[in-house]
């Protein structure tokens, strides 16, 4: 039976089990990403909140993106398990420091299961993680620079620093030129 539901989808067991991890783990980005923005709204900083609680949606959608291709694909997609995040904070800082070290994860998550589609020879699913890897570069651009302006805007200054962190973007796709 197992192997007749292989038939089903071109989809390697391998690969399935990845891209169902990967999912749980964005699920998880999106969990950590809307406490922070919590956090954010609880302690006067409106504008990192905004800018968090759109980081949790993103997450949530490329989610979602996941779960639809393994549907697609006739593969199995699971709806994830997520468990209990931090909802406290040291600083600003450190949550910048969270955001950066999740996006570094979700990174080396992504390189990881692309290896594991060249080794199955799976170029559709290595396709689709393109973007996944386009992605990556500008969410860890865009929380490395906010840590950089952390590190430059005085902290009396807090209402520009949060101004200012929530507007920063990344615009240097160096695939388009």
């Amino acid at each position: 039976m197992k192997d007749l539901a292989r038939l089903r989808t071109a989809i390697k067991e391998s690969v399935e089990l990845a891209l169902n991890q990967q999912i749980q783990m964005e699920m998880i980005s999106s969990s950590k990403y809307l406490a922070m923005a919590g956090w954010c709204d609880r302690n006067g900083l409106d504008h990192c909140a905004g800018f968090f609680y759109k980081q949790s949606n993103e997450e949530r959608h490329h989610a979602m993106k996941l779960f639809h291709y393994l549907c697609d694909q006739g593969a199995t997609a699971y709806s994830p398990e997520v468990p209990a995040v931090a909802q406290e904070f040291d600083s600003l800082k450190s949550l910048f420091e969270g955001a950066l070290e999740q996006e570094v994860s979700v990174t080396d998550s992504i390189n990881r299961i692309i290896g594991i589609c060249r080794r199955e020879s799976d170029y559709a699913t290595e396709e689709l993680l393109k973007w996944y890897v386009k992605e990556q570069m500008e969410e860890e651009y865009i929380a490395r620079r906010c840590l950089e302006l952390i590190d430059q805007i005085p902290s009396d200054q807090i209402y520009y620093l949060d101004k200012k962190l929530a507007s920063v973007t990344y615009d240097g796709n160096v695939f388009d030129e």
